[in-house]
């Protein structure tokens, strides 16, 4: 198949194109700072970069600025814009395309959840409406309007779906699976804030998958993509540091967070909001995890980063 990936360039798009270009498919990313074979596009306007969605099969936009950082007023429109914007721009593109692509994957994420511990968020049951701090409301904010963005769409001619992601879990150098092995293996690992929160997670594999049996599969609308089985952070951290071997990490309260957070340049929603996401309408349609829970997948991903 012929996919594009606008914003394929960050993290999460360099293992998607790993991946669909080793599955024998052909991908197009399209970048602000384009490298060699990849196409330029400024993520917010239609232009020459639109003749590549011409008789794709699918595009796949990940586009969207970091939120790794503090929420400060401009950093919250970067944000915001980022994702509207982009998503917009590539509404219109297909919506102008005489053959345009088959199904349109739309970067969502699982924040647009609420913070909870009693029970899981499904696509069905998952409550949206944020409690916690301001910079809660604004994730949340951020989300619906990314949504509202793809379902405004006029796109007839494409299926489209919003990807609610959790954390990809990859060995790549920077993500979220190297930041946390870095606390284990200094003896930091130990359980961040009260340990109650859930995490949840997808291993990159299954990521990958998902994404192609979204490709292939009649699914619309919100879908999350998570692995079936969040946990507790601090289960979560606890077997992160048995499948390095470190038999201790120091916990981190959640005042020690805050700060380390405002050193860092960062907001500790990341961490401590309770992410409790399962993949129900994933499962319903038949689309079976190699990483369902959290003990497997971080033996596997610590054997890659050694290896």
């Amino acid at each position: 198949m012929k996919i594009v990936l606008p914003g394929g360039s960050g993290q999460v798009g360099r293992l998607l194109q790993r991946g669909l270009e080793k599955a024998g498919h052909e991908t197009i990313v399209l970048s602000r700072r384009p490298k060699a074979g990849e196409v330029f596009w400024d993520a917010e306007t239609v232009g020459p970069w639109a003749a590549e969605l011409e008789g794709a099969d699918a595009v796949v936009n990940l586009a969207g600025r970091s939120v790794n950082c503090r929420y400060t007023p401009a950093n919250r429109k970067a944000i915001l814009e980022s994702r509207v914007r982009s998503t917009e721009a590539v509404g219109k593109a297909i919506a102008a395309a005489r053959r345009p692509p088959k199904v349109w994957l739309q970067s969502s994420t699982a924040t647009i959840y609420a913070h909870r511990y009693d029970a899981p968020n499904d696509e069905a049951t998952g409550r949206i409406e944020a409690a916690g701090p301001d910079t809660w409301r604004f994730s949340l904010d951020v989300a619906l309007a990314w949504e509202r963005a793809l379902a405004e769409a006029p796109t007839p001619g494409t299926r489209k779906v919003a990807l609610r992601s959790a954390m990809t879990m990859s060995p790549d150098p920077d993500g979220v699976f190297d930041v946390l092995s870095r606390l284990v293996r200094r003896g930091l690992g130990g359980a961040q804030g009260d340990g109650r929160q859930y995490v949840s997670w997808i291993h990159e594999d299954d990521f990958l998958a998902a994404t192609l049996f979204l490709v292939e599969n009649p699914l619309e609308g919100g879908v999350n993509l998570a692995a079936p089985n969040p946990l507790p952070n601090r289960d979560f951290m606890r077997a992160l540091r048995r499948a390095w071997g470190v038999p201790f990490g120091l916990p981190a309260p959640a005042p020690l967070l805050e700060v380390g957070a405002w050193a860092m340049g960062t907001e500790t929603e990341l961490i401590l909001k309770s992410r409790r996401v399962v993949p129900r309408r994933l499962e319903e349609a038949g689309f079976r995890f190699a990483f369902p829970e959290w003990e497997g997948a971080a033996r596997d991903l610590v054997g890659r980063k050694g290896a």
